[in-house]
């Protein structure tokens, strides 16, 4: 059985990626810092028969972050797959014209650096085996520029850089690096439904025909 870990866990895109992937029989590590939530997803998943642990892990604290995946190696062998989708919510955001260094630094702690931590942790093993997936979320900031999202495209934008690189010089080492930008809002019995964006993401895996798409496809950014 495979191995997903799904850092930023949560009850929405989280635990529906969880639910995809292991309807296909992923075993999940879960990494979220908040403990209620990850027994909500854990005890979810058990119900549906999917092989599922959490680690409790504030993502800002590298060394917390790096002992969760240490921890989910351990217990469930090398990691096949790494889906990163912290999402702190819109009030971590601020407007182009009041963003400031401290609240960009806030994005890069929140984003940009536990993501690098994250894929240093499982890519030896993945190169090692020659197989592997590490699947980038981000918003549609990351691809184009929204005034009201002044420090997250900064940085959302950076860690498409990031998965950029790491694609052009992954694809030809049998690991695949995946980017999904997310245009809208991710709510339940909607086009955002998070089952429908989990699906998505999983033919982006299975296909690995192209390195990004946007949800939806074909996003007009004059329309955003």
């Amino acid at each position: 059985m495979k191995t997903i870990s799904i850092i930023g866990a949560g009850l929405g895109l989280g635990l529906s990626i969880a639910k995809k992937f292991g309807a296909q029989g992923f075993k999940v590590a879960l990494v979220s810092r908040n403990p209620e939530k990850l027994e909500i997803i854990t005890n979810e998943l058990k119900s549906l028969n999917i092989v599922a642990h959490s680690y409790v892990a504030d993502i800002t604290d590298l060394n917390a972050l790096k002992q969760a995946l240490l921890a989910a190696k351990k217990d469930l062998g090398s990691i096949d797959v790494l889906e990163f989708s912290p999402y702190a919510g819109w009030s971590n955001f601020t407007d182009i014209l009041e963003t400031t260094p401290a609240s960009v630094l806030e994005q890069v702690n929140s984003i940009v650096l536990p993501a690098v931590l994250s894929v240093n942790e499982v890519l030896p093993d993945m190169i090692s085996n020659g197989s592997g997936a590490i699947l980038f979320t981000t918003g549609i900031s990351a691809m184009f520029p929204l005034p009201s999202l002044g420090n997250g495209g900064i940085v959302m934008s950076g860690l498409r850089n990031y998965a950029t690189n790491l694609h052009n010089e992954l694809k030809e080492k049998g690991v695949f690096v995946g980017h999904l930008s997310i245009g809208t809002f991710i709510q339940a019995g909607t086009a955002g439904d998070p089952d429908i964006i989990a699906e998505a993401w999983y033919n982006l895996y299975e296909k690995k025909h192209s390195f990004e798409e946007t949800f939806p496809k074909g996003i007009d950014p004059t329309k955003l």
